[in-house]
């Protein structure tokens, strides 16, 4: 018999993010990804110090999926805002368990980097590096918690739905539901990105008015 498989980080956070669609994160093992890559448990933290350090550097290839980055050739901050909102919830939601990997995980140099060209790009369209950082932190924050309630809702699809006469009791509910859907689906992620775009905006000409 040989000995043990040979692995890298690479390939260690690749056989990771394959058995996360598997198992889920609360599934997620150290000693269930040993015996995928037919390692031992000691053979892990050869590479990453604990548990922890390999979740943040799942979550840091899983945000590398996405076009991090300054606006493109004369793209306008608000639609270049958009746009980034939009595929970092494309990129959470193509990753079970997404949201809840990506929270709170470091960020490791090469993202804080982006991060800061981003910021850099906001000034240059007459942010403050402040107003930047707030803009880029709420909409990050709106994202990952949409689609931690998007990914939430779909692992209880089989759960008991509410008696039919609860909607008697929330009239003003049922009436916006039936105006506008489910209250986390697209056209729902939309108007929420929307109001936190105005809300920037109406920021952003405070803050001009304030330094005229």
């Amino acid at each position: 018999m040989g000995g043990e498989r040979a692995v890298d980080r690479r390939t260690i956070v690749s056989a990771a993010l394959e058995l996360l669609e598997e198992v889920g994160l609360d599934g997620l093992t150290t000693r269930g990804l040993a015996a995928r890559l037919q390692v031992k448990s000691p053979a892990l933290y050869w590479h990453f110090r604990d548990k922890q350090e390999l979740l943040d550097e799942m979550a840091r290839a899983v945000q590398g999926r996405q076009d991090l980055g300054p606006p493109h050739e004369g793209e306008h901050w608000r639609d270049w805002l958009a746009r980034r909102a939009r595929e970092r919830r494309s990129v959470l939601l193509a990753h079970r368990d997404g949201a809840r990997l990506v929270a709170g995980a470091g960020p490791g140099p090469e993202i804080a980097a982006a991060f800061d060209r981003e910021l850099a790009a906001l000034v240059e369209q007459g942010f403050t590096p402040l107003r930047a950082m707030r803009a880029i932190t709420a909409l990050g924050a709106y994202v990952g918690g949409f689609v931690l309630e998007e990914q939430t809702r779909r692992d209880r699809a089989d759960a008991p739905r509410p008696a039919p006469d609860r909607a008697a009791a929330t009239p003003v509910l049922m009436e916006a539901v039936r105006a506008g859907g489910s209250p986390d689906g697209p056209e729902a992620f939309e108007d929420g990105l929307a109001l936190l775009l105005d809300g920037i905006e109406a920021g952003l000409a405070a803050d001009r008015g304030l330094g005229g």
